[in-house]
């Protein structure tokens, strides 16, 4: 029996919005890594991951903040330098080989980030984040963010709880506002330079949304289970070398 590919990401996407919005990701190298397994091109990626990751996070911030992890004072400073960046990045549209390189570097550091943080759950948080150290944080965050179609919460996880600026519901709470934010900065940016989207998008966005919502109501209340972050580490390894080797 043939699949039809938007069959196959409509299933794809609900999982992984599952599974990332557990943690309070909203999904993006999940989503990039099924349409990367689906050989969607470059056109759709981008686009598709950015709209995704802007709902998942809008779900995964409310249900965060409603159980009273999130801190407005250690958001702020990261999203005051990443949403103008973010936009530009989103605005500028990269060769599709440049592009697949990139996204498969990135998922590649996704998998390094899933990998590192299902080996190691100290929940210490006690170091006060440096402002200005932030909003640079940010800014690079940002602008990768927005090029890739990600939202930068693979990033900026690792760095929050490396530093121990944050408890790890803190940082879910943190990473769904960050992603938020960049999102629809990085989605506003490439619609004033594109503006086109996928025709499947709406089904899309119905299925990543049930994910989301059970994901995120399970992981604002307990902890994804340890062997979540390798599997999907696994996942991402296997996708980003299908992006930056198969042609």
């Amino acid at each position: 029996m043939h699949i039809q590919p938007e069959m196959l990401l409509t299933v794809l996407f609900f999982f992984a919005a599952l599974l990332y919005s557990s943690v309070g990701h909203a999904g993006a190298s999940g989503y990039l890594a099924a349409m990367a397994l689906a050989g969607a091109a470059p056109a759709v990626m981008k686009p598709t991951a950015l709209t995704l990751n802007l709902l998942v996070a809008a779900i995964g911030t409310v249900r965060f903040a409603r159980a009273g992890h999130f801190r407005a004072g250690l958001f702020w400073p990261f999203a005051v330098g990443s949403v103008p960046f973010a936009f530009l990045g989103g605005a500028l549209a990269l060769p599709g080989t440049w592009y697949r390189v990139l996204v498969g570097a990135v998922l590649w550091g996704a998998a390094a980030r899933m990998a590192w943080s299902a080996a190691h759950r100290d929940d210490r948080a006690d170091r006060t984040v440096p402002r200005p150290l932030a909003a640079i944080a940010g800014a690079g965050i940002g602008f990768l963010s927005g090029i890739t179609g990600t939202g930068g919460g693979i990033f900026l996880s690792p760095l929050v709880r490396q530093a121990r600026w944050a408890t790890i519901r803190q940082t879910s709470a943190l990473v769904a506002a960050f992603i938020l934010v960049n999102s629809a900065a990085g989605l506003a940016g490439h619609m004033i330079s594109t503006r086109a989207l996928p025709t499947a998008l709406p089904v899309w966005l119905a299925a990543a949304g049930a994910g989301g919502l059970i994901g995120s109501g399970l992981g604002s209340r307990r902890l994804a289970p340890r062997t979540l972050g390798f599997l999907l580490a696994a996942v991402l390894v296997v996708a980003g070398a299908k992006l930056m080797f198969a042609r």
